[in-house]
């Protein structure tokens, strides 16, 4: 079993409310607009980090992370990327490879907006954290968290941090 905590859009913020729950997963999923990699260096001093850049993310973020990350954990396959749209308004770049070859968990950031939505059609579950960060429109600061094991995502759970 893997415990995943699952965030977006930090905008170069990290503080230790955000790390009180890093430390309790096993993993660490960042679906872009890292911002400074001060956040994702911090990330990994604590935990294995999967992440993705944004479109606001530097040459540097850039370098180091994939624009989309596809990957098998516990039996579940997962596709990240920034921006990816939701159930039955897809971006336009990933919507062909979803109809395609869907994993069974699609995630993206770039909206702030948290979504957790299935989508009968590609029998595929995508989530979208919301910004964990200050800069956006949000009004409160979110991220996901859940369990993978054997084939299946268990226990998920709406994190809400302070207000931005």
């Amino acid at each position: 079993m893997k415990k995943v905590l699952l965030l977006s859009d930090t905008h170069s913020f990290i503080d230790e409310q955000i790390l009180k729950f890093v430390k309790q997963a096993d993993e660490v999923w960042h679906a872009g607009d890292i911002g400074n990699l001060e956040v994702t260096d911090t990330l990994k001093k604590y935990k294995p980090l999967r992440a993705v850049y944004g479109n606001i993310d530097d040459k540097d973020a850039r370098a180091e992370f994939p624009l989309d990350a596809k990957f098998m954990v516990e039996g579940v396959s997962v596709w990240i990327t920034h921006i990816g749209g939701y159930p039955n308004k897809y971006n336009q770049r990933v919507r062909e490879a979803l109809k395609k070859d869907p994993p069974k968990l699609f995630i993206c950031g770039h909206s702030h907006i948290l979504k957790v939505q299935f989508d009968k059609k590609l029998n595929l579950l995508h989530l979208n954290p919301g910004a964990a960060g200050k800069h956006g429109f949000h009004q409160v600061r979110t991220m996901l968290r859940f369990e993978l094991e054997k084939g299946d995502i268990k226990n998920l759970e709406i994190v809400e941090l302070a207000k931005r």
